[in-house]
């Protein structure tokens, strides 16, 4: 079937609808983006460094939608200030000098002319060369296939030492911007990682590849599957404290790192 006559059959993708509310909440107005989805089952709000997001499924009313963040109030508050305290690095703007996260630290960023752009890691920290008509899709562009390339680079380093003892090797390699996981082993072998994992300590990122690969051997969280991990990376329960304390921030850093300032 051409690709003509398979975009004129399929359904068109839903159409959200956004407008923004204004809520007042502890002593000051905020903007509340409300977003109607034809895909979603229930109303749902949801809150990161970028702002607040109240989602209606296509049956509720604004009403109801009101109602909802009323009802949810104090929750709110409790989510913008844990939001405020994790003390995120500046975001990047395009020819100024800023920081990069990489690996548990920030890296001094400095921006340098070139033909085309290119993130380049050196004793000074990072340098990013820039062409004269770069864009703000260029920098994320260029970000993301650096974070790729360094994620890709420390899995390489890691996964040889694990692969003894396995029934077999992954069978490919997916980088994802996850919103909740860190991880996941599909049942055809595939792995997917969140690419937020080469921002935080190097320890960390090595724990998750080897929660993944000892779901090669137990495709769920039995015992068996935690002996399994615990025989390869005894010190698995430091690094999953770590995500619990460290896992929003740097998923938030990711987020905020891949969407450059105007």
């Amino acid at each position: 079937m051409s690709g003509f006559l398979r975009r004129l059959i399929s359904p068109a993708a839903p159409t959200l609808q956004r407008d923004t509310v204004r809520l007042r909440l502890d002593d000051a107005e905020i903007d509340v983006l409300r977003v109607r989805d034809p895909r979603a089952r229930r109303i749902k709000l949801s809150v990161d460094e970028r702002g607040v997001r109240l989602t209606l499924p296509p049956r509720a009313s604004l009403v109801m939608g009101e109602r909802f963040l009323e009802q949810h109030r104090d929750w709110l508050s409790t989510q913008l200030r844990s939001y405020q305290a994790q003390n995120l690095p500046p975001p990047l703007v395009i020819g100024e000098a800023g920081v990069l996260p990489l690996r548990g630290a920030l890296l001094p960023l400095r921006w340098e002319s070139g033909r085309y752009a290119r993130l380049d890691l050196d004793a000074a920290g990072a340098c990013l060369h820039w062409p004269a008509r770069g864009s703000e899709a260029t920098l994320r562009r260029t970000l993301r296939e650096f974070y790729e390339a360094q994620t890709r680079a420390d899995v390489g380093q890691w996964l040889p030492r694990y692969l003894p003892g396995l029934p077999r090797a992954p069978a490919r390699l997916r980088l994802k911007v996850m919103s909740s996981q860190w991880g996941s082993l599909a049942p055809d072998g595939s792995m997917a990682l969140d690419l937020a994992l080469v921002l935080g300590r190097p320890s960390a990122f090595e724990y998750v590849l080897v929660h993944e690969l000892c779901h090669l051997i137990q495709a769920n969280h039995s015992p068996a599957f935690w002996a399994e991990v615990e025989q390869r990376f005894p010190a698995w329960r430091a690094e999953r404290d770590y995500f619990q304390h460290e896992g929003r921030r740097l998923k938030a850093m990711l987020r905020q790192t891949l969407t450059p300032a105007p």
